[in-house]
């Protein structure tokens, strides 16, 4: 039996029209003062902060594109492309710092003069509009991955912005130039640290793995317990975006089960586990017998393996 309840998450799209309008003028802005005040830093961020844009456009691309219903050949919808979309942000974001780093790098050999009055107040403003823009999306970060890589590259921008800010009066007070691209290498860092975690949970994600936030066993464990179940196998639970879980499992129910059974079942998923798209089979006379879940694993063939080999 298969039971669909609708999730419609939040609408971000003023915040992303808003957010991509300021970061992307910023972008514009601050090439030119990087140019002007000889400022690889500058530059670094100017870069940091395209590819930035790019990751709003994805996201709220795909944001656009899972609203699409299922067709004949795509027969879950287009939901995934948030993940898709998270996990492009993501590897755009390592490819656009591993660049900083190699110019920053060359820097270090020809170091040039760079304006740093310039710097500090360009900075300055990238760390209001960077704030800003995270600030749009601050309430989505905790439950919607592809809002929370928006977030998450925004928040980051601003930090590194305030570190420009302290590269140029560091600059100022010194008249030491290598401090330019060092912290142009410092920037690439606490970004690369920052996405990492974005990185790791769109690719798990995107390999069908079980959302972090979920407990497979306390999933496979609440559906055994339940009234004339005997055994639970092929459980499988997965996203089907970044808002979205899915679960389907086979339910050994040797008196059989009805409909009431089961709805009661799918509304006590939604609520206690967060998974929204539930099939559920029943079964009356199939066992256990190593199927399926993790390698074999299943309900209570597992429990029992566990507590002999104690």
């Amino acid at each position: 039996m298969d039971h669909e309840q609708s999730h419609t998450p939040p609408n971000f799209n003023r915040a992303f029209a808003i957010g991509i309008s300021l970061n992307l003028a910023f972008v514009v802005v601050e090439a030119v003062y990087g140019v002007i005040g000889n400022s690889l830093a500058l530059l670094a961020d100017a870069g940091h902060n395209f590819s930035d844009v790019m990751t709003l456009l994805l996201a709220w691309g795909a944001m656009a594109i899972s609203k699409r219903g299922a067709t004949a050949r795509h027969t879950f919808g287009f939901k995934k492309a948030t993940i898709l979309a998270s996990l492009s942000s993501a590897l755009l974001l390592y490819g656009a710092m591993a660049i900083i780093i190699w110019e920053a790098l060359g820097r270090f050999r020809m170091p040039a003069p760079s304006d740093s009055a310039t710097i500090i107040m360009v900075a300055a403003v990238g760390v209001v509009i960077n704030t800003a823009t995270a600030l749009l999306f601050v309430s989505g970060r905790k439950h919607d991955l592809n809002i929370k890589g928006a977030f998450l590259h925004m928040a980051a921008d601003a930090v590194v912005s305030a570190g420009v800010v302290g590269a140029g009066f560091a600059i100022a007070a010194t008249g030491w130039q290598w401090l330019d691209p060092l912290a142009s290498i410092a920037i690439a860092l606490v970004v690369l640290i920052t996405g990492w975690g974005l990185l790791r949970d769109s690719f798990h994600l995107t390999m069908a793995g079980v959302p972090a936030h979920i407990d497979s066993n306390e999933v496979l464990a609440f559906l055994g317990r339940q009234p004339g179940v005997s055994s639970v196998h092929d459980l499988h639970i997965w996203a089907g975006s970044t808002t979205e879980n899915m679960l389907t499992a086979h339910l050994v129910m040797p008196e059989g089960g009805s409909d009431d059974f089961l709805l009661e079942i799918m509304n006590r998923l939604r609520r206690d586990f967060q998974i929204h798209h539930v099939t559920l089979q029943i079964e009356q006379d199939a066992k256990c017998g190593g199927r399926g879940h993790q390698g074999g694993r299943c309900w209570p063939a597992q429990a029992k393996a566990q507590k002999k080999s104690a």
